[in-house]
């Protein structure tokens, strides 16, 4: 890229970093310190702020760079993240959303704790969430380096490097010092801008082909080189038997993870009530699926307009197609239009991944203070404020996610968080279902859930095509593949239900028939919420 883009990207991205960091010196200068103003705002958020806050915190490097890029490079085939991050969210709205805002206080442990032995659910629910919460940390941290990397001439490593350190230090800014109500505006503040981005792009993708959708389908379908093989299925996932499994695999993942996602679930604690907690998720849903049906034509057009081999010979995972098709768009490289899109595309898409982790420290670091010290703490011991454990566990949540997503900085980041779906799915959702549903669940059959989904999930990741085995992976010199999926949740998932339904039947420890009646009264009513 030439030195203007670079300028000009690099300007919009301070001023996007500058007015984060005055929402946040502002909140910090006004809240309580308590623990309900630092995990949860004061749950003073309405329906639609909260809304549009959830879809800044869903809508994150993943959607803008990964799916789009897929799309681009694979054709119907990356379609399936689109229909899977969407229709994750029907599970979301009708199982989860109010029952949770009534059964927790700030965290997923919170619901399950409520009718079982606290201190080991506790710790398994804790364990599981800043797992989940770091595996999707990583992906953002990826998308950063990527388009650093672009903006510089896609070869520094040492600035993709640096960017990935910066963005992991500005997330423990936001988080220590704003908390959960700076975080919130700021994921507002995101929200517009993408949406805002992605329907100029929209737009203009739509004008460079009269309207017409078929036109750009065709030409997709001509440039991409596989013919009409790119808009039917199988081109990435169709190819035997393995890959087809991959296919079903990764859709589970999507579908049913979000539901478990803990910086998702914390969100509902913001807003005062369970009715406003489902009203923030239709404000969500709305707004979540319009971006999903214009990464499709971004998807497509970069295709159409750039062409994948542009697009791999840039990022070979394709996460920088859509900055790409925004210098196309403007007028190519060495124009002032296509200099300005560019730059604003990878300001926006900066912004999204600095929300988005600003999020899921918060959900992460609030799991680590709020379950795991408060549990592991000896009672003789002297306690320290949960908050400002709380704001010590961003640091080092910050540090193994820089780790990290250095180690991971070739793998696409849809791909990664496709990952972090299929552990929250496998370990948080079967124990929180169990949970909210059935009336003889103990204690043994939580712990035993959320171990029996989080183990095999990460020990089929480690034995993937994922780490070692093939030229794409992370260890391409080594190889212990004896898993020969990339996406562990269609074994990972139904073992954390089994696991959940074994531990319940074996134990000696008989269901608590009082603290589920009061569960169940609290959750569908709202009786006694915090």
């Amino acid at each position: 890229m030439t030195g203007h883009h670079q300028t000009l990207a690099l300007l919009l991205f301070s001023g996007f970093v500058a007015v984060t960091l005055a929402i946040t010196t502002w909140v910090s200068r006004h809240r309580h310190g308590s623990a309900e103003e630092f995990y949860a705002g004061g749950r003073l958020f309405s329906p639609m702020e909260n809304g549009f806050a959830i879809a800044g915190d869903y809508m994150s490097a993943a959607s803008f760079l990964g799916v789009t890029g897929l799309i681009a490079l694979y054709g119907y085939d990356g379609l399936l993240y689109v229909v899977g991050f969407l229709v994750a969210w029907l599970v979301v709205l009708f199982l989860v959303a109010e029952l949770v805002r009534n059964c927790g206080r700030f965290t997923l442990a919170d619901v399950v704790a409520a009718r079982m032995s606290e201190r080991p659910v506790r710790i398994a629910a804790g364990t599981s969430s800043v797992t989940v919460s770091v595996l999707y940390l990583v992906a953002q941290m990826v998308g950063a380096g990527s388009l650093v990397a672009l903006l510089l001439g896609g070869s520094s490593g040492a600035a993709r490097a640096w960017t990935v350190i910066g963005v992991g230090a500005l997330m423990v800014i936001y988080v220590s010092m704003g908390g959960m109500r700076a975080t919130t505006w700021i994921q507002i503040v995101k929200a517009v801008l993408l949406l805002s981005g992605t329907i100029a792009l929209t737009v203009l993708v739509l004008v460079r082909f009269q309207g017409d959708f078929d036109q750009l389908l065709r030409t997709a379908m001509e440039r991409s080189g596989h013919g009409e093989a790119f808009l039917a299925p199988g081109l990435k996932y169709g190819g035997d038997w393995t890959a087809r499994l991959d296919f079903i695999s990764l859709g589970l993942a999507l579908v049913l993870g979000t539901a478990g996602l803990p910086h998702i679930l914390s969100r509902f604690y913001t807003v005062p009530t369970a009715r406003a907690a489902r009203r923030s998720v239709v404000w969500s849903v709305g707004l979540i699926g319009g971006f999903y049906l214009m990464t499709i034509v971004l998807g497509f057009g970069a295709a159409a307009i750039v062409g994948p081999e542009a697009v791999r010979r840039s990022n070979a995972a394709g996460n920088t197609a859509v900055p790409l098709l925004a210098l196309d768009l403007g007028g190519g490289t060495n124009s002032t239009g296509g200099t300005v899109l560019f730059a604003i595309v990878a300001a926006v898409a900066f912004a999204t991944i600095l929300a988005v982790v600003a999020g899921i420290t918060l959900a992460s670091s609030a799991s680590v203070a709020h379950d795991l010290y408060a549990s592991l703490r000896r009672r003789h011991a002297k306690p320290r404020s949960e908050v400002a454990v709380a704001r010590t566990a961003a640091v080092g949540v910050g540090v193994v996610a820089i780790a990290l997503g250095l180690l991971a900085r070739d793998l696409n980041v849809a791909f990664l968080v496709g990952l972090a779906f299929a552990v929250a799915a496998s370990a948080n959702l079967p124990v929180l279902m169990y949970s909210l549903f059935w009336r003889s669940f103990t204690t043994r059959g939580a712990v035993w859930s959320v171990y029996g989904g989080l183990v095999p999930a990460l020990g089929l990741v480690l034995l993937s095509p994922v780490v070692t085995g093939s030229p794409e992976s992370l260890f391409p010199g080594v190889d212990f593949q004896y898993f020969p999926l990339q996406n562990p949740g269609i074994v990972s998932i139904p073992l954390g239900f089994l696991a959940g339904w074994l531990g319940t039947v074996t134990s000696v420890e008989p269901a608590d028939e009082a603290k589920h009646a009061e569960a169940e009264v609290r959750s569908l009513t709202g009786a006694g919420a915090v």
